[in-house]
């Protein structure tokens, strides 16, 4: 660790390269599994206690309830274990709950598999802390910025193909469950051989008792994190982010139905380019902080979130009525349409861009014996961010507002949130300022 590494060289390290696959392949596992089971419940199974409609609002709960009630416990046993051994015993765990759902899916037991979804939610709930905290245990500073940009972009290429790939094999005739159960333990079988490569460090020493009760722990992880404004402002910027890209996900199906006149296919081309566009953002992050975890990058990303936000509402308003369901095809061939997904891949790289640093900065100014615990006051965070999202959403939606206007709406509320994120800590508009500053000096420099 004597030399700055470049975020793709991390992965050749022993380091970073196993933990990065670990994450990918429980993320992409978690989606599979998730978005199979929505399928299934909702194509295939007849479940009387359990409507369509609300399959995906309900399944979605249930991933989500874990980390509002098991985060504090998790950031505990982070900062108490060895990173590593933590993430080894959640990878084990995960091949159990992989087989109960391999029985749920031969059997068709939606009970059981609707149980196998919590525990998977159990199961991220535990990894997410110990994740983050390793990160800076094992990068140093000018490799933060690089290590969760490979990490975000990983996570996010994981959704995509978790949830192409759930989709593909459940809608194979007769065999879609068994080849879709097959497929969740091989992921998870997978993951935990990649996370025995995974370097032992030693244990953490941490003198306070471990305290079971997630409420009163909840709200000492909060206090903890506010103890530092910088962090806590960080925590609500990341959540803030969650809150924003849940309501775009969410309403993609719609868009794509309601609004674009499209098919299944092309739902699945605006996940894609949201997914690609996220990635991209997470990547770029490393060169344009050129090494160092630099704050100023998230004005730029939040303006670039509002500029295309608007933008596409007022791309979604313009587009030109058609008869009937579009393919993916027939979709491309008019530019006012290529428009909304070049909107949306700006929205996404932005979106990237300003999530990064966040992460980065959180890391960097967590005491060592506290870290993951504040990890964990930000998975609380996002959690109930992203509840909200879908209540206030879905209020807007049934007061009137159609989807293109809800979009313009959430443009302009992340304008609002990020002006008074600034204000209330001048730290990010100042050193935008001396980026904007380094990048001008540095074109004056190139020789022409």
């Amino acid at each position: 660790m004597s030399e700055h590494t470049p975020q793709f060289g991390l992965l050749r390290q022993r380091r970073f390269g196993p933990f990065f696959l670990t994450q990918l392949l429980g993320a992409a596992n978690d989606n599979l599994f998730k978005f199979a089971l929505t399928v299934l419940v909702t194509y295939q199974l007849q479940v009387a206690w359990l409507p369509p409609q609300l399959a995906g609002l309900v399944i979605g709960a249930l991933f989500i309830l874990p980390f509002l009630l098991l985060s504090a416990t998790a950031g505990q046993l982070a900062d108490r274990m060895d990173k590593s051994l933590l993430m080894r015993r959640v990878k084990d765990c995960e091949i159990a709950i992989m087989g109960c759902a391999l029985l749920g899916f031969v059997m068709q037991w939606p009970v059981l598999l609707l149980l196998c979804l919590v525990g998977m939610g159990v199961h991220s709930t535990f990894f997410g802390p110990a994740k983050f905290a390793y990160l800076p245990q094992v990068l140093k500073p000018s490799e933060l910025t690089g290590g969760n940009g490979m990490v975000e972009m990983g996570t996010f290429m994981a959704i995509l193909l978790g949830n192409m790939v759930g989709g593909v094999l459940i809608a194979t005739p007769s065999v879609g469950r068994i080849h879709v159960a097959i497929a969740c333990l091989a992921l998870a079988l997978l993951g935990r051989c990649a996370a025995h490569g995974i370097p032992r460090f030693a244990k953490p020493v941490v003198t306070q008792p471990m305290n079971w009760n997630p409420v009163s722990e909840t709200l000492a992880n909060v206090r903890l994190a506010r103890q530092d404004g910088v962090v806590f402002r960080a925590l609500l910027g990341i959540s803030w982010m969650w809150f924003f890209g849940a309501v775009f996900l969410a309403e993609f199906p719609v868009l794509a139905k309601e609004v674009l006149r499209g098919n299944e296919q092309v739902a699945a081309l605006l996940l894609v380019v949201f997914s690609l566009g996220v990635g991209i953002g997470a990547l770029l992050c490393e060169s344009l902080s050129r090494g160092r975890i630099e704050p100023g990058l998230v004005p730029l990303g939040a303006m670039g979130m509002t500029v295309f936000a608007v933008d596409l509402w007022w791309s979604l308003e313009q587009l030109p009525p058609v008869a009937g369901p579009l393919g993916v095809w027939e979709f491309v061939q008019t530019f006012a349409r290529w428009r909304v997904l070049l909107d949306l891949l700006g929205l996404s790289m932005a979106a990237g861009i300003y999530s990064v640093p966040l992460y980065a900065l959180i890391q960097q100014r967590s005491p060592v014996t506290h870290r993951a615990r504040i990890i964990a006051a930000n998975n609380i965070l996002n959690a109930l961010f992203m509840v909200i999202s879908a209540l206030l959403a879905g209020a807007l939606l049934a007061a009137g507002l159609s989807v293109p206007q809800l979009f313009l709406c959430m443009g302009l509320a992340n304008a609002a949130f990020v002006l008074l994120m600034c204000w209330r800590d001048p730290l990010y508009l100042r050193r935008s300022k001396n980026w904007l500053l380094r990048l001008g000096q540095r074109d004056k420099e190139t020789p022409q």
